[in-house]
């Protein structure tokens, strides 16, 4: 069949939007699904700008919902008329991760996130070419192949322009502050970035009983809507925050602290550090450039004072168990999901929405197909 994606050819610095040709799911691990919304995450202008080195061409998008059209042959866990969201790492369900708790870390998984189906082969093509798909995904496509370790069945009634964000933003986020972080009632906790991840993990932060919850931003529309979503107070920079959070802790610092900057970079470990305190956590879930070897951070600091520095993938989630429960408390008005879209968009404008999300005007912009 043919449908319409946005590409990301070699050497190209915007995408192109183009027919795309799709070949039917071939096996019995294949589902093919028509995409109604994708949110624009930041980790595809990550593949843009070189900081996530990927195969190209490649069609992006990574955050998506969509209704099953055609199962693969054999194929028993989907059906036609299914609705579904993509979590963005796969999750086989039975490989040691899986079968530890940390299907975030899926060992099944990791071998299609290059853009390859299982069989080691493409589904889609452009201009002659065999095209890679965004972590087998490619949300950034009208309709796309994606393996069923990536599908989460989820409630017809579920707007599925919020429900494409749990696929990633929101459940790393909401995740980073409650399983990577481990916030706890009472809590101090600094989020730095109010992206899609920053303002979810806001919501997640004050969801476990954050009694303080300082958002960080250097934009102001985004300190503003850190309010909204639970921040207590709210500053511009993290030099800027450093008075303010000793000021209202009494000295304490922070117990927690969630990085979610659209890039990160080890010359602001030591900043990020000092607001932390004794005890306290420091997670960092933002992409940093993968070619980035340097971080500061005094190691005396760590020991003296029994300080952590962790990774998060996904908010140290699972697909299956979280995308459920987080759609379930959108549904009952615990999880904000309409107040992190900020902006639609047609695939067409899709250079215009990572210019949006660039110029700091969206907490999350998504594309909404017809």
């Amino acid at each position: 069949m043919k449908t319409e994606a946005a590409i990301l050819w070699p050497d190209a610095d915007e995408w192109s939007v183009e027919e795309v040709e799709l070949d039917p799911p071939r096996h019995a691990d294949e589902v093919l699904v028509r995409m109604a919304a994708s949110g624009m995450c930041h980790s595809d202008e990550h593949c843009l700008t070189g900081d996530l080195p990927v195969a190209r061409p490649l069609i992006g998008g990574h955050e998506g919902a969509g209704v099953i059209e055609e199962v693969g042959p054999g194929c028993t866990a989907f059906a036609p008329g299914d609705h579904v969201v993509f979590g963005f790492v796969p999750a086989c369900g039975s490989c040691p991760s899986c079968a530890s708790g940390h299907s975030n870390l899926c060992d099944s998984g990791a071998r299609i996130t290059g853009g390859l189906q299982a069989d080691g082969t493409t589904r889609h093509h452009a201009r002659g070419q065999d095209l890679r798909t965004m972590l087998l995904l490619g949300t950034f496509s009208r309709h796309t192949v994606v393996n069923v370790m990536s599908c989460v069945k989820i409630p017809d009634d579920i707007p599925m322009d919020k429900a494409c964000l749990v696929g990633c933003g929101v459940t790393t986020g909401w995740g980073s502050a409650v399983y990577a972080a481990e916030v706890r009632p009472g809590d101090s906790v600094v989020v730095i970035g109010i992206g899609g991840i920053g303002a979810a993990a806001v919501q997640g932060a004050r969801l476990a009983g954050a009694e303080r919850i300082f958002a960080i931003d250097p934009s102001e529309f985004k300190r503003e809507q850190a309010q909204r979503f639970g921040a207590t107070h709210v500053a511009a920079s993290i030099e800027e925050a450093f008075g303010l959070v000793q000021e209202v802790t009494w000295g304490r610092m922070a117990d927690k602290i969630i990085c979610a900057m659209g890039v990160g970079h080890g010359n602001l470990m030591p900043g990020i550090m000092a607001l932390c305190a004794k005890l306290g956590t420091v997670v960092v879930t933002n992409i940093h450039p993968a070619l980035e070897s340097e971080v500061n951070i005094s190691f005396l600091d760590l020991t003296l004072m029994e300080k952590k520095v962790v990774g998060s993938i996904f908010g140290s989630a699972n697909i299956r168990y979280d995308i459920p429960k987080l759609l379930e408390l959108y549904r009952n008005g615990q999880l904000d999901l309409d107040g992190m879209v900020t902006r639609t968009y047609p695939l067409a404008d899709i250079n215009q929405g990572y210019q949006d999300m660039r110029d700091a005007k969206n907490i999350r912009g998504v594309l909404v197909y017809d």
